[in-house]
């Protein structure tokens, strides 16, 4: 009985096999993403045995052998190398002349594999031989894809390079790797390679702890040799404020599905049974027991179920390999992958929850008296739906709309939770919309330094004959080291300052000089430190007016008099002030009072940047001179030309003006796209399923009836239109309903994602809907429900009229 229930209902058992996969897939996909967005970036550690320090060693102070000898060390419970290791540029042979790479850090390394930072390669393979080198993706850019070709910047008849692979280390320990026998070949010359040593610690879960078995390994070599050394908590901090924007987005699409995935079911199961009750009286007077027949309908439920939940899962795990690629590219963590438990669990849950959904309504069925359950027939009652039929039949509308619009309130239950569906899939469009445009804004709306049309640079001079060089170890220095290797390198110093030899008056003058010039200032950046609190905060001076609206503020207003500035949340969080308050910023013996009166969105310079006239800080930094002038062209300059012009009159300056280049979307931009893309057109199928299985049924008890309306006349034309108007009002009223409920769980995650990151949204990047954006959203609710119905339809215009009027 049970096989042949089966078969013979191919619709709904096709229709329970597609819901149960994509609510199978979507469920699995939205668990594992919410699994692992939680700390990704101790799972990848834990997997890749990261290093909980990478030391830098000088190799003129202390031997192989020595470096070695430091895994012996208090507190090392493992240790890999020690690894050849240094800092150099590379340039892509197609890139344009002069377009190179930051430093970067490059090891010689004979395997990915190890007790300690077991890489993962994503791309590619591990080098094998001289002339071949591996790039981690953190530090891939300008083309260096699988086959590109570079070169070493600064050592004359050096080896090109193919890049043979792409790998991850969780823990920054390099940004490229070449095999041991190329790396002097990489190195400039008259200097020779650093070493490096990575650290497993027995105790590593606090700073302090981290710091006490490094001062052991300092000890184990001679005074001076640990030259550098880097945390893992320093890369565990910097890639946990990347992830933890994801977690309030990722964790709404979870529940959403989860929520959505059980209301389907629900819808689907409980239909098919409660479809089936005149067949289970005719079972009953066969003989069967109200306990047969319960089973044989939860077990006719569980077939296809059980066949969706295979391929569901099997389909989660196949769509999750690009979209975690491109989250595990954001995190920087290396692969992150769906736990086999999930696949497991997930498919369990779904089947329990079919079992649950399908007992209830069999059960009830069964229990019926035998002729109760003959009598109960195919059709509702005839005087559901009445009062509004004759109502609607007033209306100047053809009698196909009108028998559509009154067929939902003759199985007012079975609408509802019609309506439920396209409300979650209404509200998931509102969501996903909402969070495209405001992620769009944050990206754009959140780096303020890239301002204006045209930027106009002050290079440096050229070093004057017989000055010194840069002394051995300084920054820049040949041979130099960095005090983190394989943390990302710091910027060139600015060209600002009294070393520059080009004049910001004349520079101004020449801005000023080109007729086409709307607006401009000039800016600076240094360093300086605030009372109270420890380390560095970047300060962004501004000479000439700044315009205030051209920086997107989360509270207050822009600063407009002197002693006055702005800051980023992060920063008043740091040093424990508010709108309002003073900080007095130091430079050396000098100090610059400031009261903070506007709170920026700025998402660049960790959130800590300061902003303010020079004149406010000028005794601080009075030597201090603008290395940059941000300009805005009138309306309709070409900019090429208006570039032609300027530079040469700048050139002679020791000035450049350059247009200002629109940024790339930044992996962590893509990867929240891509999950959006992703998860919102799967919660949007599901929704369709659960219409499309409701008009199944509605379609199948009334083929009776449709059968009359097709022998009075009605054409196929004339039955899709009465089918899809059936779904349209319902979808009207449940799009209208899911608008509001999207738009509050926008508002709603978007703060919590600035938070996340220790900033504030500004009120303008949240309420991104606009009116029309609200109608055609609310419209969305008619596409879910047609695009659902629309297939039913089709059948139902195709039954032929006998066919039809001997179904009953």
């Amino acid at each position: 009985m049970v096989r042949a229930g089966v078969g013979r209902r191919r619709v709904q058992t096709t229709v329970m096999v597609l819901t149960t996969v994509l609510t199978v897939a979507a469920a699995v996909l939205a668990t594992g993403l919410l699994v692992g967005s939680r700390a990704p970036f101790d799972n990848a550690f834990a997997r890749q045995q990261g290093a909980h320090l990478t030391g830098q060693f000088d190799a003129a102070q202390a031997t192989a052998a020595q470096v070695r000898a430091t895994a012996g060390a208090d507190g090392v419970t493992a240790a890999a190398g020690p690894y050849g290791i240094t800092s150099l540029r590379l340039r892509v042979t197609t890139a344009p002349e002069g377009a190179k790479s930051p430093p970067l850090t490059v090891a010689g390394r004979k395997s990915a594999g190890g007790e300690v930072d077991d890489l993962d390669v994503t791309e590619g393979r591990w080098v094998r031989a001289p002339g071949e080198i591996v790039i981690e993706s953190g530090a891939r850019s300008m083309d260096m894809a699988l086959g590109a070709r570079v070169e070493v910047d600064g050592v004359p008849d050096g080896p090109v390079l193919t890049v043979v692979g792409i790998a991850e280390s969780v823990g920054e320990s390099a940004d490229g790797w070449v095999v041991p026998a190329q790396l002097g070949e990489l190195t400039a010359e008259g200097a020779r390679p650093d070493r490096q040593m990575l650290y497993r610690f027995t105790d590593a879960d606090t700073r302090g702890e981290v710091a006490s078995a490094r001062k052991a390994v300092a000890a184990a070599v001679p005074a001076g040799a640990l030259t550098g050394s880097q945390s893992y908590l320093d890369v565990k901090q910097a890639a946990n404020e990347d992830t933890a924007a994801f977690i309030p987005f990722v964790t709404a699409f979870a529940l959403l599905g989860l929520a959505m995935s059980v209301l389907i079911v629900s819808i689907v199961v409980s239909g098919a049974v409660g479809a089936a009750t005149r067949r289970i009286g005719v079972l009953k007077s066969l003989g069967f027991t109200p306990s047969q027949v319960a089973r044989a309908y939860v077990a006719q439920a569980a077939i296809p179920a059980a066949a969706g939940a295979a391929l569901g899962a099997a389909a989660g795990n196949a769509l999750s390999v690009p979209l975690m690629n491109e989250v595990a590219s954001a995190y920087g963590t290396g692969r992150i992958l769906i736990p086999l438990w999930v696949s497991l669990a997930v498919p369990a849950a779904v089947l329990a929850l079919v079992a649950a959904t399908a007992l209830g309504p069999a059960l009830r069925a069964a229990r019926l008296r035998t002729t109760a359950a003959l009598s109960v027939g195919r059709t509702p009652r005839a005087a559901r739906g009445r009062r509004v039929r004759h109502a609607l039949g007033r209306l100047p509308l053809p009698r196909a709309v009108v028998l559509g619009l009154a067929g939902p309130f003759a199985r007012p239950a079975r609408s509802a939770t019609m309506a439920a569906a396209v409300t979650f899939g209404a509200l998931a469009v509102t969501f996903a919309v909402g969070l495209g445009t405001s992620l769009l804004a944050l990206e754009r709306e959140g780096t303020p330094d890239d301002a204006g049309d045209v930027t106009v640079h002050r290079m440096m001079p050229p070093p004057e004959a017989g000055a010194p060089p840069p002394e051995a170890g300084a920054p820049g220095a040949p041979g130099g080291t960095e005090a983190d290797p394989g943390s990302p390198p710091p910027p060139p110093a600015p060209a600002a300052g009294p070393a520059s030899g080009a004049s910001p008056a004349e520079i101004t003058a020449a801005i000023d000089a080109r007729p086409e010039t709307a607006h401009h200032f000039a800016t600076a950046q240094t360093e300086v430190t605030v009372s109270g609190r420890k380390g560095a905060v970047p300060l962004v001076t501004y000479r000439g007016k700044a315009p205030a609206d051209g920086y997107r503020m989360a509270a207050g207003r822009w600063f407009s008099a002197p002693g006055e500035a702005v800051a980023p949340a992060r920063f008043l969080e740091a040093t424990n002030t508010a709108l309002g308050d003073t900080v007095i910023l130091r430079d050396g013996d000098r100090t610059a009072e400031l009261r903070i009166v506007g709170e920026v969105f700025d998402l660049n310079d960790e959130g800590l940047a300061v902003r303010t006239a020079h004149a406010s800080v000028s005794g601080l930094v009075p030597e201090w001179e603008p290395d940059e002038y941000v300009v805005d062209l009138a309306p309709g300059t070409d900019r090429g030309t208006y570039l032609t012009a300027l530079n040469a009159a700048l050139e002679p300056l020791g000035a450049e003006a350059m247009a200002v280049a629109e940024d790339g979307d930044s992996p962590v931009l893509v990867a929240m796209q891509a999950l959006i893309a992703m998860l919102t057109a799967m919660l949007v199928a599901v929704a369709c399923l659960g219409v499309l299985n409701t008009v199944v049924l509605d379609t199948r008890e009334r083929v009776h009836d449709l059968g009359v309306f097709k022998a009075l006349g009605m054409s196929p034309r004339q039955t899709v239109a009465m089918v899809l108007t059936s779904v349209a009002g319902i979808g009207l009223a449940a799009g209208a309903a899911g608008v509001p409920l999207g738009v509050a769980l926008h508002h709603y995650v978007v703060p919590e994602m600035g938070r996340s990151v220790g900033t504030n949204i500004p009120d303008a990047l949240v309420a991104v809907y606009t009116p029309a954006h609200l109608v055609l959203l609310a419209l969305a609710g008619i596409g879910i429900a047609t695009a659902g119905a629309l297939l039913p339809a089709t059948w139902a215009a195709a039954t032929r009229t006998a066919t039809a009027l001997r179904s009953e």
